[in-house]
């Protein structure tokens, strides 16, 4: 039940038919007699900037969770950001702290690369393709570089984003090989779909299948299903993989955390989810 008490934590993108945050955090808070709630907030790219500095000051207003498109742009919009966030280049995460400002941070990177250890693929050394260079491309960059890979291939409509992000990594990680300019993902032992390619029927696959040999792990961040049409070929082939959910269940402890609300492992925000495609 929502009350005049219960604390809000806006989820804020668009469009939001496919959010899937809020069927993770509102049962696990029901089971844990916490009075928040997360609810997805709508907001189109041109009315974000207004949007945002009017919803800051809602003062039952804990923070917020920034996805698609807008992870980027706000970087420019808090008062104080992580170095996990400046590398990235992106912020998910806004707290509003008790003086008003806004901390940014970023749980993308992370949760998406403790999905893949958990299931068991050790990222020192290792080659991987990341397509997508925006604010989830660039975290997860920032992540899988921060857990040791040898080298990185940065592919992005906009040559110019995964240029940018190169140059912050390199700057980073010297020791790193980062290429940019495509998205051939033969030779990878990980390739990285964080593109929105996937979300909307008939969008074609980011990734030439026929070139990902079955020893390859694919990921996606996409959430509209479980199973993409990237992930279904993948499988296919014979390739293990990580469904864009996986990514969620991995860094909401982190946001649990970073919000105050305590934490919890992602096999018990499995247990309670309600997640529906």
């Amino acid at each position: 039940m929502i009350s005049g008490k219960t604390t809000l934590i806006a989820h804020i993108g668009y469009p939001t038919e496919s959010f899937k945050a809020p069927m993770i955090y509102n049962p696990w808070f029901d089971s844990k007699g916490i009075d928040a709630v997360v609810m997805p907030f709508g907001v189109k790219p041109d009315d974000y900037v207004a949007a945002l500095a009017s919803i800051r000051k809602f003062t039952n207003l804990r923070g917020a969770l920034i996805t698609m498109p807008h992870k980027v742009v706000t970087m420019g919009l808090v008062d104080e950001a992580t170095p996990t966030a400046r590398i990235a280049g992106a912020c998910n995460a806004i707290l509003v702290r008790p003086d008003g400002s806004l901390l940014g941070d970023q749980f993308d990177g992370a949760g998406f690369v403790r999905g893949i250890e958990r299931k068991g693929l050790l990222l020192a050394g290792k080659r991987v393709l990341v397509s997508g260079s925006g604010g989830v491309g660039s975290a997860i960059a920032a992540s899988l570089a921060a857990a040791g890979v040898a080298e990185m291939a940065l592919f992005d409509a906009f040559p110019a984003s995964a240029e940018a992000l190169a140059g912050r990594l390199a700057e980073h990680y010297p020791a790193l090989v980062v290429r940019t300019g495509s998205n051939d993902p033969a030779g990878f032992d990980l390739v990285v779909n964080a593109t929105p390619l996937g979300m909307k029927e008939g969008d074609p696959l980011p990734f030439d299948v026929s070139r990902i040999a079955p020893e390859t792990f694919v990921g996606e961040v996409v959430m509209k299903q479980a199973i993409t049409p990237l992930l279904a070929a993948a499988q296919a082939k014979g390739c293990r993989i990580q469904v864009g959910t996986d990514m969620l269940f991995e860094m909401i402890p982190a946001y649990l955390e970073f919000f105050g609300f305590g934490t919890a492992t992602a096999d018990e925000l499995r247990a309670v989810a309600q997640i529906s495609y």
